[in-house]
């Protein structure tokens, strides 16, 4: 055999060697993995890969379960239930062994959602620092799921993570309301609980359910099979516009020769007066859709010269980059975080100061959102930085040409089964306690589909996962958007409604937050009641707890003269006006559905309601608006009453 033969038969021999052992791996689901937690009390599966034919040996905690893999090359193994504890072991073994160490048995809740689901602890952690500083729960574990979508298949695993416990660090990436619910689970039944948070920002529902399950709705079920045809797809491609052209710089004749807007050498020339906050859509700047430039100068003493700083500028639409005195110290590229940047030692001066903003928006209104923090904060003093600034336009944003309609092409993550491929699927057979849902904010323009499309998803998941009726947990919608003085229809209103409705499963659960939003933000700071609430619904239905677990829930009307009366389902230890007073928010129509603001007063179990101005009463609405400022009917226990309706 010639030295060549020689070299390219071992060559080939490694090759063939390489190949059979990455064939012949065993291979287990990301979620089995060092530090997970498993479901206490019931019977274990255990999954993965493997060469066809070979045997797979799982041993956990003194048991042990072998298999054959099947010719998909797929294995399965049950393994006996095993009460809480831990750390145990496990040891996978065939062609090759896994180990995973620090693995515990508690209560494992698959949290779901959008954003709300997704908004971490580092984004409170100016309302909670305690919290954070505190957070010391090393048996509290989180396997977030990064986002990835698909509507064309299954994927057989979940994408990259791992399991972390909670400890001051970690817990500034788990998502705060998920992290307030197992801390207060964990602080009664002090045992491991364990959270797979699978959520992504501003999706909607359809696109958490399977196939099978969308298949019940015709609409999305005629959805998808365009999604999936091909000619569709190619139409969709052809029709998708031209890129945008490049923006237009406007050109000044500036006296300031090559000084930057941001630094405090620059003399503004020619600006224009901006009251922050504000947009400056409101403030004689209309239709632009471009780069702004903002500055702000501040003086400051030689106490605060040169030590370090926090600079709060509240949120901004959409993104922003920012500087103090030239340097960056500072951006965020889109609209819903809050702004919180650090300056460093030695960049502020005593005398003058200057803070500049450069904002870059693209759609809608562009500026600096009212009602946030917009400060400088250095040791024990604060710089209020509302009030006047100074502003000129950069650079403007031609329009973008199109019809409209699909021809952007598919976002899969916001189509029929999209999210349910990737990020639910996989984890199917991970055994649960029970899943908590916070979402509807991206469905919120087509409410009257919401209550179907929710119900088919419980019905989804519970199918799926073959566990019987397993606990869900819905989060009800927080209070949004401005204020209305008068009654009024309300598209968060009637989604409330619909979530409301999924009470009419078996083993389901309401966590209202109508009292935890802003009106400024679509995600409030106030997470910590609303996974505590969300918690309290878990001892009940989960845990068997007997207890008052949800505020006052309507439930029917009789009408006495020119009065109604309203009865309650979850009372408590009785109906209350929430920090005392009248009852606020309720209003009454008569047939013609004219609603007025009304009168009401609590009577023991019962709510009387009534309006001069309604001599013939028939309905009655209460909290129904997208922000029902003030609706403040609870039960002793503090919950909040679910807003509703009786014209229904």
């Amino acid at each position: 055999m010639t030295n060549l033969t020689c070299r390219r038969f071992f060559f080939t021999l490694t090759l063939v060697t390489i190949c059979l052992s990455a064939r012949a791996a065993v291979k287990l689901p990301r979620l089995f993995s060092n530090g997970m937690v498993l479901q206490r009390d019931i019977k274990l599966n255990v999954w993965g890969w493997a060469n066809p034919g070979e045997k797979v040996t799982v041993r956990f905690n003194k048991n042990k379960a072998s298999t054959i893999t099947s010719p998909e090359g797929k294995w399965k193994v049950i393994l006996p239930a095993t009460a809480a504890g831990g750390p145990f072991s496990m040891i996978v073994s065939g062609s090759n062994t896994i180990r995973i160490d620090d693995v515990w048995m508690g209560d494992v809740w698959f949290c779901s959602g959008q954003s709300n689901m997704v908004t971490p602890m580092e984004r409170v952690k100016e309302k909670y620092p305690d919290e954070i500083a505190n957070a010391n729960y090393p048996q509290i574990r989180n396997f977030f799921i990064p986002a990835v979508s698909d509507v064309d298949s299954l994927h057989p695993d979940l994408p990259s993570s791992k399991w972390l416990p909670a400890n001051p660090a970690n817990v500034m990436s788990f998502g705060a309301v998920s992290y307030f619910f197992a801390k207060r689970l964990f602080g009664k039944y002090h045992v491991p609980i364990g959270i797979i948070n699978s959520s992504v920002g501003g999706t909607p529902i359809q696109a958490w359910i399977s196939g099978e399950g969308i298949a019940s709705v015709p609409a999305y079920a005629n959805r998808l099979a365009a999604l999936r045809d091909t000619a569709y797809r190619n139409d969709l491609a052809r029709r998708r516009p031209a890129a945008p052209t490049s923006p237009v710089t406007l050109q000044y004749d500036e006296p300031n020769g090559t000084v930057q807007w941001t630094e405090l050498a620059y003399k503004p020339y020619q600006w224009k007066t901006f009251w922050l906050p504000g947009y400056w859509a409101d403030q004689g700047v209309k239709g632009l859709n471009g780069v702004v430039y903002f500055r702000k100068e501040i003086t400051l003493t030689e106490k605060e010269a040169g030590q370090p700083a926090k600079l709060f500028l509240g949120r901004i639409v959409d993104a922003d980059e920012a500087f103090v005195n030239g340097k960056q110290v500072g951006n965020i590229t889109y609209q819903y975080p809050p702004r919180r940047y650090t300056v460093p030692a030695g960049l502020l001066k005593a005398g003058k100061n200057v803070v500049a903003v450069k904002v870059t928006n693209t759609s809608g209104k562009g500026g600096f959102v009212p009602d946030k923090n917009y400060s400088l904060e250095v040791g024990d003093e604060v710089v209020d930085l509302r009030g006047e600034w100074q502003y000129r336009v950069h650079q403007v944003f031609p329009p973008v040409g199109g019809s409209g309609g699909l021809e952007g092409g598919i976002t899969a993550q916001n189509e029929p089964t999209g999210l349910y491929n990737t990020m639910v699927a996989p984890a199917i057979g991970y055994n649960l306690k029970g899943f908590v849902w916070y979402q509807g904010e991206a469905n919120s323009g087509r409410p009257q589909e919401y209550s179907a499309l929710l119900k088919t998803l419980i019905g989804d998941w519970r199918g799926k996962w073959r566990q019987g009726d397993l606990p869900f947990l819905v989060i009800q919608l927080p209070n949004f958007m401005e204020v209305q003085y008068l009654p009024s229809e309300s598209q968060w209103a009637e989604m409330r409604e619909a979530q409301l409705k999924a009470l009419s499963l078996p083993n389901t659960g309401l966590a209202v937050a109508i009292d935890a939003g802003e009106w400024n933000d679509i995600h409030p700071l106030s997470k910590k009641p609303v996974g505590e609430r969300a918690a309290l619904l878990a001892e009940r239905l989960a845990y068997k707890e007997n207890l008052v677990a949800m505020g006052p829930l309507y439930r029917s009307s009789k009408i006495d003269g020119n009065k109604i009366e309203l009865t309650f389902a979850e009372t408590g230890g009785g109906l209350e006006a929430k920090g005392g007073g009248m009852l606020n928010q309720f209003a009454i129509a008569g047939a013609d559905k004219k609603f007025v603001w009304a009168r009401a007063t609590i009577s023991g179990d019962k709510v009387i309601v009534w309006s001069e101005a309604v001599t013939q009463p028939k309905y009655v609405r209460y909290a129904w608006a997208d922000n029902p400022e003030g609706a403040n009917l609870v039960n002793k226990e503090g919950l909040p009453a679910s807003p509703f309706r009786t014209d229904q």
